[in-house]
Formats: C-alpha cells, sequence, structure tokens
C-alpha cells in the first residue's frame, strides 16, 4: 500500500523543518516570527474591526494567530494539518487553533470570513489543488473579503534555497504568474508586494541593505541585456500577495 508523503512529513513537520534549521529555542523562535509577522503581514489586516472573522490556512506554530489575537481581534482562527504543529502552537498559549485538513475544515464548518490568510501555504499544493482552494476560499469571503499569502519568489536572487528547501513544495510563483494564478481563479485588485527583510544586528543590516541594493542593480542590468523590462519584478525571497474579492 503507497503512503501519502504528507502524512510522514507533517506529522512531526516543527522538527523535521521549520523548526530545524533555527539555532534558537522554540519560544525565541516563535517570538522572531511574530515580530516578523508584525512587520510584514499585520499591515494589510489593520483596516478589518476588530470583530472581523479571519482564519488562518496553515498556520502552524500560531505566531501569525498570537499577532491577531493580541491585536484584539478575538474571532480570529487557525487550521493546520500538522498534530505537532497545532500542540506547539497550544503550547504557546494561542486560541482557537484546529488540527484538520483545511478542504475538510471549510467544509465542515462553512466558514465566511473578511480575510484569509495563509503564510508559506500556497507552494504546499498541487496545481489543481491550488486552483481550487482559492475557488473555495474566495466562495467563503464576505461582501468586500479579501486573501492575503506569503510564498516564496521564483525571481529572488537565489530562488532554490526556499523554492527547493522544503521537500513538501509543490508549486512555484513569480508575481507575474501569482497575478494570473489570482484573476484565473476570480479575484480582483490582485496586489504583489515585496517581502519584509531585516537582520537583527544593526551593523550586519546596514551591510545587507547595501549588498541587497548592488544585487537588485546587477539583476536589473541582466535583465536590460535580455531585452527585458524590469517592470513586474521582485527580488525579495518571499512575496506578499493581497487580492480582493
Amino acid at each position: 500500500m503507497s503512503t501519502s508523503y504528507r502524512n510522514v512529513l507533517y506529522a512531526n513537520y516543527h522538527t523535521t523543518q521549520s523548526g530545524r534549521a533555527s539555532k534558537k529555542n522554540k519560544q525565541e523562535q516563535f517570538e522572531t516570527e511574530k515580530t516578523q509577522f508584525k512587520l510584514e503581514i499585520l499591515p494589510h489586516l489593520l483596516s478589518l474591526p476588530k470583530e472581523a472573522a479571519i482564519c488562518d490556512i496553515g498556520c502552524g506554530s500560531g505566531s501569525m494567530l498570537s499577532v491577531l489575537q493580541e491585536q484584539g481581534f478575538n474571532q480570529a482562527v487557525g487550521v493546520d494539518i500538522s498534530p505537532e504543529q497545532v500542540a506547539f502552537a497550544t503550547e504557546m498559549g494561542v486560541k482557537n487553533v484546529h488540527c484538520a485538513d483545511v478542504f475538510d475544515f471549510l467544509e465542515q464548518h462553512n466558514l465566511k470570513c473578511h480575510a484569509f490568510i495563509g503564510l508559506d501555504i500556497i507552494e504546499h499544493f498541487t496545481k489543481d489543488e491550488l486552483v481550487a482552494f482559492l475557488q473555495k476560499l474566495k466562495s467563503n469571503l464576505l461582501n468586500g473579503g479579501f486573501v492575503v499569502f506569503r510564498t516564496p519568489n521564483m525571481d529572488a536572487f537565489m530562488p532554490s534555497v526556499f523554492a527547493s528547501g522544503d521537500f513538501t513544495h509543490e508549486v512555484f510563483l513569480n508575481q507575474s504568474s501569482a497575478e494570473q494564478l489570482l484573476m484565473a481563479c476570480g479575484f480582483s485588485h490582485v496586489q504583489v508586494s515585496a517581502s519584509h527583510m531585516r537582520v537583527a544586528n544593526p551593523v550586519k543590516e546596514l551591510i545587507r541593505r547595501c549588498v541587497y541594493t548592488l544585487s537588485v542593480l546587477q539583476s536589473k542590468i541582466k535583465l536590460f541585456a535580455s531585452a527585458r523590462s524590469t517592470r513586474g519584478i521582485v527580488f525579495t525571497p518571499n512575496i506578499i500577495i493581497k487580492a480582493k474579492i
């Protein structure tokens, strides 16, 4: 009998992947993620009322959900397929976290939300699954609702580090393909932006910014040499996608 790779890899996903590379303990990593999400994702959600229904799909350790709950979004819920991730989120004091397959969860609960969040999740679907997933989210959005995703960017300098660094990744996007995908699935006002990058050490951060600026310039020169416009190109390791219905 064949075994789904997802059953094997998601069972202990935090141990074997999301928490494996970090030298920090679990609490420190959790707080680091929260800081990142406050800078990168939260600004996209602040226009919502505090009573808004928000669902974090593939919530992982619950760090984004924790940020939302601290901001007063008490109707926010999260769902993740990994029992280990959900157990860790609960250990961190995150509320309203469910362990379930996302399709089953949406079908059983018939959620109607103002916003769906999917951080580092859409790359885990096959193309057919992703289209079905996006169409399902669209049908479960309230009028004026929107989705926010973060996913690896194939136009980054070394895309394989993020895109191929996880065996469970299936689909890879850049700004152009992200816009194509969301519009084809019935979303409008699709915005693709750069992810937030920072290094905690201020001296290293200054050096990083200088190197990044030079690297972007080099990439633009290469695009120019190939007669390709640099418009619509994002160079950060991840892209943030926001789309309304």
